[in-house]
């Protein structure tokens, strides 16, 4: 398990996965604003489930977080998109309902920068967000991100376009902080 402060990042349990697809797959709102792709229902323990178990891969590495105060599984986060040519990857974090707001989500953008730079020894990571997502963005720029961009109405968001924000941290800006 990778330990930061407050959270820990562990692989997928299959118990994981029936609160995670009902907290938040289920969650028509969160979810299509959080994915790349319109919000499909999926039946429990499908291979649709964005939550399902998988084995970590040399482009993505799946996790559960877990809060370290209880013991209990507090979300999801994925470094995807792992690029080893160009030493880069994007950051995923979904927090259950109840652990929203607490500093969760920094922690475990801290953990998963953690193991991006020193165990994958990766340059750069990247964060995609709807752009009005501040909660998001507060917590990146918490763990040391720097906001980029905003793509002017680049995705479709529940029936109307919406911007996405670009959020990046280089490895030497990590390290510093």
């Amino acid at each position: 398990m990778l330990r930061g402060e407050l959270v820990g990042l562990r692989a997928r349990h299959e118990a994981d996965v029936p609160i995670l697809d009902t907290e938040l797959l289920d969650d028509v709102e969160v979810r299509a604003r959080a994915g790349r792709r319109p919000w499909r229902p999926a039946s429990p323990g499908s291979q649709e489930s964005h939550y399902r178990v998988m084995e970590s891969t040399d482009q993505m590495a799946p996790f559960s977080v877990v809060e370290l105060a209880t013991d209990t599984l507090a979300g999801a986060a994925t470094l995807w998109g792992i690029d080893g040519h160009h030493r880069s990857a994007h950051i995923g974090v979904a927090m259950l309902p109840s652990f929203r707001g607490k500093g969760l989500s920094t922690d475990t953008l801290r953990v998963l920068c953690h193991y991006g730079f020193t165990v994958l020894g990766l340059h750069r990571i990247q964060i995609e967000t709807v752009a009005d997502n501040y909660p998001m963005i507060k917590a990146a720029e918490r763990a040391g991100f720097t906001k980029e961009a905003v793509l002017r109405e680049a995705g479709w968001v529940l029936g109307q376009f919406a911007g996405e924000a670009i959020l990046g941290i280089l490895v030497d800006e990590w390290a510093a902080a």
